[in-house]
């Protein structure tokens, strides 16, 4: 069976209290302003909130909401947008345990589109899984398919932490097939704990979000050529299941890491260099390699735009590169 959407269903199925912010920028069935349509009219106006555009003022209202008791879902319509509100983010919803001697939970979900879109131009497009990620207090969590998006997301809400949930506005109107397992309604998946995808014997190939299915698109050329790719969903980046990647990598004795982000100071980084320190390093027959976003804001230009994140050409020859120890020539690759 086929999910509807990445969220749409789910989402008009939850009872928990919600904080949201509509505006009319989007009018695609699948972009991010339509996931919640629905719930204001099924659960009423004090359990669906329709703030003002005031991203401190309405995620400072769910962080205390989570602090009296509810379980707020803070909805940001993108990422971008809880730049202006990261102080209630960062110091007070996630440094309220540690700093109430673990008297205060904050169970908190803020969610909303990360990452990349189409044509939104440099402010609208950035990921941001490395910048939470790197903030003790959080639990960040950045889904592919449908059952990532189904199990994590009533896990997160379930947690009596705050959590950060990156989805992809991209990716909202792509379908996937539900497992029967996946479409029980106690289904949960535990958060922390990455999936393997897809199954191989040369390369590990770590990805999260929108990137994975990009990463399974070139897994499957470079079977073809006789490369088999282990290709990691992390689901998870805070906290980031190093064990399954440790266990990977001891049977590939390459690894590679993508991303949507920027290279500097990414989760791809946290990766090789958590790599480097543990176990699994002395089975490297060559240098992790990372594929990333370029290091420039986003441009506006489709073209450009292209040109700007990783696609399945550069994780193909990167991937080819790294277990044939062969550079392609610029009229080939």
């Amino acid at each position: 069976m086929a999910a509807p959407g990445v969220f749409g269903g789910l989402l008009r199925r939850l009872g928990g209290f919600g904080v949201r912010v509509r505006r009319s920028l989007h009018t695609s069935p699948a972009m991010s302003v339509q996931i919640t349509r629905g719930l204001l009219k099924k659960y009423g106006e004090k359990r669906v909130i329709d703030t003002p555009i005031t991203e401190m003022g309405f995620a400072g209202i769910a962080t205390g909401a989570a602090m009296a008791g509810l379980r707020p879902i803070c909805e940001f319509m993108t990422f971008n947008f809880s730049m202006q509100a990261i102080d209630q983010v960062v110091n007070s919803a996630a440094k309220a345990l540690y700093m109430s001697a673990g008297t205060i939970h904050v169970p908190i979900v803020f969610r909303g589109p990360n990452g990349a879109s189409a044509g939104v131009g440099a402010q609208h497009s950035q990921c941001f899984a490395a910048w939470y990620g790197h903030c003790p207090g959080l639990k960040v969590i950045s889904p592919w398919n449908s059952i990532d998006c189904k199990g994590l997301l009533k896990a997160a809400i379930r947690d009596d932490d705050p959590v950060v949930f990156l989805e992809n506005e991209l990716m909202y109107g792509v379908p996937f097939d539900m497992p029967e397992e996946a479409q029980s309604p106690d289904f949960l998946l535990p958060i922390g704990k990455a999936h393997v995808e897809r199954t191989g014997q040369h390369i590990t190939v770590v990805a999260h979000s929108r990137i994975v299915g990009f990463c399974l698109e070139a897994a499957a050329a470079l079977a073809k050529e006789g490369i088999e790719c282990e290709v990691i969903n992390l689901r998870s980046i805070r906290p980031l299941d190093m064990a399954t990647v440790e266990q990977s990598v001891m049977k590939t004795n390459h690894l590679m890491t993508v991303e949507g982000g920027w290279p500097i100071f990414g989760v791809g980084a946290e990766i090789c260099a958590s790599v480097m320190e543990g176990p699994a390093f002395d089975y490297l027959d060559a240098p992790a390699m990372r594929v990333t976003g370029v290091d420039v804001p986003m441009p506006y230009a489709r073209n450009l735009e292209e040109l700007a994140g990783p696609q399945v050409k550069d994780i193909i020859t990167a991937a080819r590169r790294m277990v044939t120890g062969k550079e392609e020539s610029r009229a080939t690759a």
